[in-house]
């Protein structure tokens, strides 16, 4: 508010001095705005988030609508960047407020805006919603070049669908007249040719494909060559694997280059499946280390990036609470002396209260979010990890590509910790059922499967079987860790509306003070959300006897 006065009692002075008939529409300058972009292009995202915050109060305050809508727009992509994708979505849609569709001007910003949009709701799996914002940034688009932009955008959302004739009418579109920036047309070409193959087994897309490549080397366009790099090894992994594990192996040189841990996995990905026994289990650890960091980084970038943004919204809710007096105050002079006092007292005890309960709603919400991440990195990473390597440990001859389906698997889900990946549609559910628990199987231990059959699980719903896998699998987890069991049985079945599952081994069973893990515990908790109930029975060196039961529908 001072340097607000401060200008505009500046302004007064030059207007008084200024000739009349020459009179000048001065321009507020806004410092914030400009800080923030020189932090953003040096690559310093939390200093312009912040910024551009302080740049939107300032546009506020002097009624610039399309100053705030462009601040916001920017806090978005930074917000985007740091994997906030919700809180990148939540800013645009705030954004979309301050544009103004019959203002021309406004045109290209609505268009950023929207594809912003887009590529954080294509990121939340969303994919109809991504369309829908792709689509309305082409239409608010200023220029063929980012017109073509968006369509590669849209392509890539029907190539990922299987909807290939339309993907490939996309990226000839975009493919088509003048192209302005070279690497976004070697982004499309190499699109276009993957596409065309993956419709039809046959078609060469060589000739594309090395001309987008060319074209990424002369560019120094180091993502681009990643991506080409990646393209390759898909493209000869059957016709010629010796070749596909080259291409492997130098996009992840260059993902090592880029320090792009993502693309890193990917390309391990690959070599693993290609590579022969002893190399691939080598590069198999490594990525079984560099997976767990990544997982790390991401939590920890997000959990900080979330921290900045819950003081950001914490000073717009103090600033409110600041105007609100200030205009409590100006009433109380108005009115009597004697109100003065009651309501600033009044005002600063609301404040006081409001304060402490957004910092404790932040405090517990970073808290629960920290929780929930570490039970489903226990749950879903780790417990995976385990029942993946237990399989390469107990079966040599093991599926090579069945192995990497599952690491495959693990990695999606890694990268966003809080998307629960559905049930395989594909495959029955007492199947899923018998591979996990014969998946512990070894020449020491052996396992039984009695009652596991399609009929029993039939009216058990989809939240419920995915609780019981994690149980299972922890059950069985636990027994390979500590029972030290030659045997261990898991029998199922029905009687009337409950479904019972008796788990016995012939270990040496657990101490009547025994403290339960971590997995245990979880394990309780997941029995307890399906309102089911579990019982131990066990006598120190003579084994363990557990039953499980859950109701049905």
């Amino acid at each position: 508010m001072k340097r607000l006065a401060f200008f505009l009692i500046i302004l007064q002075i030059v207007s008084a001095c200024t000739d009349k008939t020459t009179e000048k529409k001065l321009v507020p300058v806004n410092p914030a705005y400009e800080r923030a972009y020189a932090f953003r292009d040096s690559g310093i995202a939390d200093s312009a988030f912040i910024n551009f915050d302080n740049a939107k109060d300032f546009f506020l305050q002097i009624g610039d609508s399309l100053g705030v809508g462009k601040c916001l727009l920017n806090m978005a992509i930074i917000a985007g960047d740091k994997s906030d994708n919700l809180g990148s979505q939540e800013l645009s849609l705030n954004a979309q407020k301050y544009f103004n569709a019959s203002k021309k001007k406004h045109h290209v910003y609505i268009s950023s805006n929207n594809n912003n949009l887009g590529i954080v709701t294509y990121r939340l799996h969303d994919n109809v919603n991504a369309l829908r914002f792709y689509n309305i940034a082409i239409q608010y688009s200023q220029s063929a070049a980012e017109t073509k932009m968006y369509l590669n955008n849209i392509g890539t959302i029907y190539r990922e669908n299987n909807q290939y004739p339309k993907a490939i009418k996309i990226f000839s579109q975009a493919l088509a007249g003048k192209t302005v920036y070279p690497k976004e047309y070697a982004r499309t070409l190499c699109n276009l040719a993957i596409t065309k193959w993956e419709a039809n087994p046959a078609y060469n897309a060589v000739p594309q494909m090395q001309r987008a490549l060319q074209i990424r080397t002369q560019q120094k366009d180091q993502l681009g060559l990643n991506a080409s790099y990646y393209h390759f090894a898909t493209y000869y992994e059957k016709s010629s694997p010796a070749l596909a594990l080259k291409y492997a192996q130098k996009m992840y040189a260059v993902a090592q280059l880029n320090q792009r841990a993502d693309d890193q996995l990917l390309a391990l990905q690959k070599i693993i499946k290609l590579s022969p026994d002893e190399t691939s289990k080598r590069y198999f650890n490594i990525y079984t280390v560099k997976e767990d960091s990544l997982t790390t980084v991401n939590n920890a970038s997000k959990n900080q990036f979330a921290l900045i943004r819950y003081e950001v919204e914490k000073k717009e809710a103090d600033n409110l609470l600041m105007q609100k007096d200030n205009q409590n105050k100006q009433y109380q002079i108005i009115l009597l002396a004697a109100g003065l006092l009651i309501t600033i007292v009044g005002g600063l005890f609301v404040y006081r209260r409001r304060r402490q309960k957004i910092a404790l709603n932040a405090q517990t919400a970073i808290r629960e979010n920290q929780l929930r991440t570490s039970k489903k990195v226990h749950d879903v990473v780790a417990n995976g990890l385990y029942q993946v390597m237990t399989e390469i440990e107990n079966k040599p001859g093991i599926d090579r590509d069945y192995v990497l389906d599952k690491i495959e698997d693990l990695y999606e889900k890694s990268r966003d910790i809080s998307y629960e990946k559905p049930l395989s549609g594909g495959q029955p559910y007492h199947q899923l059922v018998s591979e996990l628990l014969s998946s512990f199987a070894s020449e020491q231990t052996k396992v039984l499967i009695a009652g596991n059959s399609a009929e029993l699980w039939d009216k058990v719903t989809d939240p419920v079987r995915y609780e019981l896998l994690q149980i299972l699998q922890e059950l069985m987890i636990n027994m390979k860790k500590h029972s030290g069991a030659g045997n261990a049985v898991v029998r199922f079945e029905r009687e009337g509306s409950m479904v019972k599952i008796f788990y016995t081994d012939n270990g040496k069973g657990m101490e009547k003070e025994a403290k339960f893990n971590n997995g245990l515990r979880n394990t309780g908790n997941r029995i307890d959300s399906i309102g089911g109930g579990i019982t131990f029975d066990s006598i120190p060196g003579r084994g363990l006897k557990i039953e499980i039961f859950f109701p049905v529908p």
